[in-house]
């Protein structure tokens, strides 16, 4: 486990408020990637998590942002682990976290069939993977000068089994497309001394419709998982809530829409229900425009 001194600082559960982004940025050129990174950094955000594409490496990605900021904490949300065995990963997190004075946070993930695919392996029981992969990263040991703060590890956990992995075996949990229900479950299962992320899609945008269509354009791989379905269905939904994209009801459920207010509601309510972190995914509500949609980022940026 992470000594309390590598610990992000809680954002309070009586206080509403956002402190991290996760970015999207395969799109972008490199010299865009470090203006984005910093103007995060100008606005209060404390961390940036880079997700595992198909664009670039996830590693050396976050050691380049780290290189060309100054404060802010980047992390991988997530990095699968059919990808790179447990000796690899530990490699890139005490290296990144030894050579960027501890800025640097690990995000592990089981990923999906598909996913492990793609890298040519089997896939195999979920749960029992990633206990036996952190299990093995916990007996090596680097033949290199210790980094000052060890990088915290979070896992990708929806279900209260992978919830509770996370609770024996790491420093927290990362929770994606969960309504604050989920989020109060999680908490229990987390308990008191576990960080709890809460990855939050937010669409800034008035017209409900357009912020629906918005909506399903980035949740419709999602509904073709089975994972995701599985757990919406023990929240109360049905098979008629994953066609044509998802229901009104699944889409309000799990994205945050609106106006910066009622935004900032639905943070404030995965605060009260546990959340020690809110994760902002920014979603463009323009059409065709695949640039990054600043207006959100910047009605919640911390402290405004």
């Amino acid at each position: 486990m992470t000594d309390p001194a590598d610990r992000l600082a809680p954002a309070g559960r009586a206080v509403a408020g956002v402190n991290g982004v996760l970015a999207f940025t395969d799109h972008l050129e490199r010299d865009a990637i470090v203006a984005y990174a910093r103007r995060l950094e100008e606005l209060g955000y404390e961390i940036m998590l880079l997700p595992d594409l198909f664009g670039r490496d996830l590693f050396v990605l976050a050691g380049y942002v780290l290189g060309h900021t100054t404060r802010l904490r980047v992390g991988t949300g997530i990095a699968g682990i059919y990808g790179r065995d447990p000796m690899a990963m530990l490699h890139h997190a005490r290296t990144l976290s030894e050579l960027h004075d501890g800025r640097f946070l690990l995000g592990l993930g089981v990923s999906n069939p598909m996913g492990a695919a793609l890298r040519g392996q089997a896939w195999t029981p979920p749960l029992a993977r990633m206990r036996a992969y952190l299990e093995t990263m916990r007996e090596l040991e680097a033949k290199a000068p210790p980094a000052r703060h060890r990088a915290p590890v979070h896992l990708a956990a929806h279900g209260p089994k992978m919830l509770a992995l996370a609770a024996s075996h790491a420093d927290g949990a990362n929770t994606y497309l969960m309504p604050p229900a989920r989020t109060t479950e999680a908490r229990t299962i987390l308990g008191p001394d576990r960080t709890l992320n809460v990855f939050l899609p937010c669409c800034l945008c008035d017209d409900p419709e357009q912020a629906r269509k918005t909506a399903r354009k980035a949740l419709a791989p999602y509904l073709t998982i089975d994972a995701y379905p599985a757990q919406w269905r023990k929240l109360g939904f049905a098979d008629t809530d994953f066609v044509d994209g998802g229901s009104d009801r699944l889409i309000d459920t799990l994205v945050a829409r609106g106006d910066a207010g009622a935004i900032r509601a639905r943070i404030a309510e995965h605060v009260a229900a546990g959340a020690d972190h809110v994760v902002v995914l920014p979603y463009n509500p323009v059409p065709r425009d695949p640039t990054i949609f600043w207006p959100v980022l910047e009605a919640l940026a911390p402290g405004t």
